[in-house]
């Protein structure tokens, strides 16, 4: 732990601060002594976070301790404590004039980032810091909450209704434990994220969302999403309290988008109708109740669960005829398909007033909304869609925000929509969305009609309330947020102190060149009259194979949109004569994010083996600025030594909401009010389109020792006024160049001097064994230190981070039921039991780490196939290793790899489904676990057979299914989804029956190996060149005869456990895995005997069994049987001719007199002698 002194104040640091570091501790000082607002940016690997915490946290305690020098300094009156040491030092440089004098007015941390991933990621940075802080993560019911009856409902807002009227009623056992738990020192004095809270809380049953409510009382550090201080909405619920606080914006290069999106709205005519029937059937049910007890009077109680409030029927008809006005004054407008009207934002008052909607009736039809939804929330029975009632009540809270007076109204409403646009326009939907389960829902619900949009075009909107509620100062800081001077102008707030840091590397660890024309001379631009031109997307195609080559390990390429990158791509695909797609396929498999987001883990995880391969030259991830890749994702070292950009991504410029924000600007330029400056409507488009490269670029140079080159591929860059808007860091190495070749030379040399100045250690092969399938070659990998960390999601994907699901302490939910199937590792390699055994080890050596499944992702997400995403999303994990062969569950697959992939697809359900569908498939497979009720679970997963998607998600769940249930499973699949998942006899066999089956199969020579017909299948030339042995006829052939005996194995030990019941079954497998083992025939017969005869129709069993003999134990096992049944019995053989007709011997057999049943004991009597 290093100490330094940062503008007077002691700072402790976990190492010897960087320059940067440094310099960027000193902004953050002088923010906190001066209290200015502050807009720091520093570059992505220079620590700014780290140096956020240690820097305010040092400030806090210099802080307190000015109060105690102030408190000794009176209580000595002047007197001085130490002679070389005078009070009056004591903490001054903390405070910078002010005149504290007690503990409560040190100021509170309010410490927000954009999401919990992120600000899980702050936890673990303080962790690592010598400060301990009280702390608390501020998040929603959603989150934190673990009641699993309130969990289980369809909306959030519905969860909190629910919530209050357990709370109010005390009736939820986890709250009524808060008061006790949060005084507990393991919560006080800990550093607890949101994930460590639910362990904590599942673990002593105590509510973590009031729990971390109740910490946040006394907590000196308040950790929270951003949205919840910048929405008014969130700020009231979780009541923080920001009077003398410190804020911080962490990532704050989304603060403008969140602000402006937090004080807006859309009011569809589905919103509105869904309200209106809800209402509708609230009448009903009420009127019935009132004719059935007789009475004439309107006065009845609808109790709220979280009031002791009452409502009349005249009240609910006021809410529906308010709800009828609004829909009809909306729709009174005649708006044209092509395009909206738009008005002043004061025009929304009007318009609510036509529906009785004023500050003068706001409150009361505020508490009228939310008291029938929360009595619709606390009703049993059929879900009602209160959504539309919740998002009225919320737009009353937005409009008609603060409570002026009579003569000050006018002058509130024109402050409160100053930057503000309505505008109204059609629904072209066609309300697609799927109806929920309310079969209330009036088919008003489907009528077209006009939107109701209320737009803030002013960030500036949100960062003036936090002023006002009067913050200490405000610091937004990030990575990219060049060019301050539009950003800060942007927020109408001032920032006195400003900061573009330089980064931590050296000149020789970054190459940046702009490339205005490609190989063939041709200009390139993603401009909109040149985006779609061949001759400029096959230049482009040149560009990026030509550098494939140049950049080692991975490469990044960032388009301006996602349909500009699926036509590009599908352009180098299609055109065969270049060959664009195939050239950079050949040198760097290529890897496309996906629209949905239950396809991009499996995607990146392709991406990243594939980078991690030994034998590869690497990969190349093609993504679009703005995406989930350019956002939040860490692509350290060889993940990421190159980013090429190839376009400026400029915003829609025909998306009504882009054009009314220009325009906005525009006005606001032109009316130049004292004291503000805007942009002008063009600088903020143009801003928007380098903030996102700005981003973008940001992927490739992660910490001090990493290097890398960034390709701007856009002639417009060779602008000075483009170059200007990149990151001040960037700018001194800038390149500009005329000829492509000159580009590869330096590039070339660039990383020719990089690798020998950093070296990365070789990667070698190791024996680390992976998924194993009797297709499918063993695989190795070596990895890097940060290979391995960015194979951990957790680590180097903040936007995908996955539940830790290998911790069995105070696990739930998704990794409970993960731990609960996962079954023990397969032991070693296993004995070639044949020739195609000996094969497929003998290719172990030369096929690397899931080459075969990268391959095939890289090919279909080229392709961009929508089955294949929908297969992803719902998380298929098929290898296919052998081409066009149907998927089959293969009993060879390692456990370890069962557990794997089950994790795997329950991480890529929770992505697909949303959180109350996937925590109701989780409780649905828990009560399957406890109760083995397959009917039950059919009920519960049948809502995934309602979306086309999702079918593969519910035949997903086949592997989670017991073994005897399997086929009734996949019998309800093929009905409800028109396919079912494979299933085979041998798939109703528990783990010890597969064993016995594989006992016995191991030691049988394959059918017709020897064959020269089946041999001659085998494909010399690919066996010599090392990739697939066999084509299928050939591995069709040479597993043709074990297929029949491994069936008749299946249908035996499938009968086996329906007349023996699980609990003898099992005794049955472990003696025969005993008898594999030791060869002790006498005490395998023992219990084999034991449990068959006990009933006289499983005779017929016992002598089935005979298949497990071995065959110098026939003969007697043979004698055994003849001397029960009284006449000679033939023992089954391996695989017999005919099972109807050994079905048949079977029940003859099981015809003989109970005269067998006496002849036991002297059988074994006889033996022992």
């Amino acid at each position: 732990m290093t100490s330094l002194k940062v503008n007077g104040v002691t700072v402790n640091f976990p190492f010897p601060p960087y320059d940067c570091q440094t310099v960027y501790m000193s902004k953050v000082m002088e923010c906190l002594q001066k209290r200015v607002n502050g807009v720091l940016e520093s570059p992505t690997g220079t620590g700014k976070t780290l140096c956020l915490l240690c820097a305010t946290l040092a400030w806090r305690e210099n802080f307190k301790d000015t109060i105690s020098a102030r408190k000794i300094a009176t209580r000595l009156k002047g007197e001085e404590m130490f002679p070389n040491t005078s009070l009056s030092s004591w903490g001054t440089a903390a405070t910078d004039g002010d005149s504290p004098a007690h503990y409560t007015d040190v100021p509170k941390i309010i410490y927000a980032s954009r999401t919990h991933t992120q600000l899980a990621q702050v936890v673990n940075e303080l962790k690592s810091t010598s400060y301990r802080p009280k702390m608390c993560v501020l998040g929603s019911r959603e989150q934190l909450c673990i009641n699993q009856e309130v969990m289980r409902q369809e909306s959030n807002h519905v969860k909190v209704h629910m919530c209050r009227a357990k709370v109010s009623t005390r009736s939820c056992v986890y709250y009524n434990n808060v008061e006790e738990k949060s005084t507990d020192r393991d919560v006080v004095n800990s550093i607890l994220d949101v994930e460590d809270l639910i362990k904590f809380g599942n673990k002593q049953r105590v509510c973590p969302y009031y729990l971390s409510r109740s910490l946040k009382q006394q907590a000196d550090v308040i950790f929270t999403p951003y949205n919840y201080l910048l929405d008014p909405k969130s700020r009231r619920a979780h009541n923080i309290e920001l009077n003398g606080a410190v804020v911080i914006f962490d990532e704050a290069h989304n603060v403008e988008k969140t602000c402006e999106e937090s004080t807006s709205f859309d009011l569809s005519p589905y919103d509105v109708a869904s309200a209106i029937s809800v209402v509708d059937r609230l009448l009903v049910e009420q009127a019935k109740e009132v004719s059935r007890g007789g009475s004439v009077t309107e006065d009845f109680n609808v109790e709220s669960f979280n009031s002791g409030l009452k409502l009349d029927l005249k009240t609910i008809a006021k809410v529906k005829q308010i709800l009828l006005d609004l829909e009809a004054a909306i729709d009174s407008y005649d708006v044209p398909s092509d395009r909206g009207i738009t008005k002043p934002g004061i025009f929304i008052y009007e318009l609510l007033a036509r529906a009785h909607l004023t500050y003068d009736t706001k409150t009361a039809v505020y508490e009228a909304l939310e008291q029938i939804i929360g009595h619709l929330a606390g009703q049993p029975g059929i879900f009602l869609n209160t959504s539309g009632l919740q998002k009225l009540a919320d737009i009353i809270q937005l409009v008609f925000c603060g409570e002026p007076a009579e003569k000050d109204r006018q002058q509130r409403m024109e402050f409160n929509t100053a930057h503000f646009k309505v505008h109204i326009h059609r629904d072209t939907s066609h309300h697609k969305r799927k109806q929920s389960a309310d079969v209330w829902a009036s088919s008003s619900s489907n009528k077209q009609g006009n939107i109701l949009s209320y737009w803030c075009f002013s960030p500036g909107f949100s960062m003036q309330d936090l002023v006002n509620q009067g913050v200490r100062c405000i610091i937004l800081t990030s990575g990219t947020l060049s060019p301050l001077s539009s950003f800060t102008s942007e927020m109408r707030i001032e920032f006195p102190v400003s900061l573009e840091n330089s980064h931590v590397i050296e000149r020789d660890q970054i190459f940046v060149s702009v490339i205005a024309r490609g190989p063939d001379n041709v200009q390139l631009s993603s401009a909109f009259d040149r985006r779609f031109v061949p001759e400029n997307m096959a230049s482009l195609g040149n560009t990026v194979a030509n550098l494939s080559r140049v950049v080692p390990h991975g490469l990044l390429v960032f388009f301006p949109s996602f349909p500009l990158m699926e036509k590009t791509l599908e352009f180098w695909r299609v055109s065969k004569a270049s060959g664009h797609a195939d050239r950079i396929e050949n040198v760097k498999p290529m890897f496309v994010e996906p629209k949905g987001k239950g396809a991009f883990t499996e995607v990146i995880d392709g991406y990243y083996n594939k980078v991690n391969d030994s034998t590869s030259k690497g990969g190349s991830f093609f993504a679009v600025c703005r995406g989930k890749a350019s956002e939040g994702l860490d692509f350290a070292d060889t993940f990421g030594r190159g980013v090429i950009i190839t376009g400026l991504p400029f915003p829609p410029k025909l998306d009504p909401r882009v054009i009314l924000k220009m325009q906005f600007l525009d006005e606001m330029c032109r009316k130049k009010v004292p004291g503000l400056k805007y942009l002008s409507g063009q600088d903020w488009y143009r801003q928007q389109a380098f903030r996102a490269v700005n981003q973008a670029i940001g992927r490739v140079i992660r910490h001090k020792e990493d290097y890398g080159a960034i390709f701007l591929c856009d002639q417009r860059f060779k602008n000075c006024d483009a170059r200007a808007q990149l990151p001040a860091w960037i700018k001194p190495y800038v390149r500009l160049y005329d000829g492509f070749g000159n580009v590869v030379r330096d590039a070339s040399q660039f990383f020719r001097v990089a690798q020998k100045m950093r070296p990365i250690v070789e990667k070698t092969t190791t024996t680390k064994e992976t998924v194993r399938l009797p297709d499918a070659p063993s695989c190795s990998s070596y990895q890097s230190p940060h290979a391995q960390k960015a194979k951990v999601l957790d680590a180097h994907l903040p936007s995908l981070k996955r539940r830790r699901l290998n911790e069995q302490s105070g696990a739930s939910g998704m990794a409970k039921i993960c731990i609960e199937y996962e079954s023990e590792l397969q032991e070693g390699h296993r004995r070639p039991a044949n020739l195609l055994d000996a094969l497929e080890q003998d290719d172990q050596s030369s096929v690397p780490v899931g080459e075969e499944k990268v391959n095939h992702l890289s090919t279909l997400s080229l392709q961009y196939d929508k089955r294949m995403v929908d297969e992803l999303r719902g998380g298929k994990r098929k290898i296919k290793l052998v081409q066009r062969q149907k998927p089959s569950v293969c009993e060879d697959v390692s456990e370890e790899g069962n557990s794997s992939r089950a994790k795997t697809f329950l991480a890529d359900m929770k992505k697909s489904l949303s959180q109350v569908t996937f925590d109701r498939i989780i409780q649905a497979l828990q009560t399957y676990k406890k109760t083995d009720d397959l009917d039950l679970l059919l009920t519960e997963t049948a809502v995934l057979s309602e979306d086309a998607n999702t079918h593969s998600l519910l035949r997903g769940l086949y592997q989670f299914v017991r073994p005897h249930h399997k086929k009734q499973f996949d019998e309800n699949c093929q009905e409800l989804t028109g396919q079912g998942c494979g299933y085979k006899p041998e798939h109703s066999l528990s783990k010890d029956e597969r064993k016995a089956v594989m006992l016995h199969s191991d030691r049988q020579p394959v059918a017709g190996l020897t064959d020269s017909s089946t041999y001659s299948q085998l494909n010399t030339q690919q066996l010599n060149h090392g990739g697939r042995h066999l084509i299928q006829q050939g591995l069709q052939q040479v597993h043709s005869g074990s297929s029949s005996k491994s069936e008749v194995h299946a249908a035996f030990l499938s009968d086996v456990k329906k007349a023996l019941g699980a609990e003898k079954s099992a005794q049955l497998f472990q003696a025969i895995t005993s008898y594999k083992k030791t060869n002790n025939y006498e005490d395998l017969v023992t219990t084999v005997v034991s449990l068959f005869t006990e009933r006289d129709e499983n005779f017929g069993l016992l002598v089935r069994f005979g298949m497990f003999i071995r065959p110098h134990h026939k003969k007697q096992y043979k004698e055994m049987l003849d001397v029960l049944m009284g006449e000679p019995v033939s023992v089954a053989d391996e695989v017999p001719a005919d099972n109807e007709e050994q079905q048949r011997r079977d029940e003859a057999s099981v015809l003989l007199p109970l005269k067998t049943q006496t002849k036991i004991s002297s059988f074994f009597s006889s033996s022992q002698r």
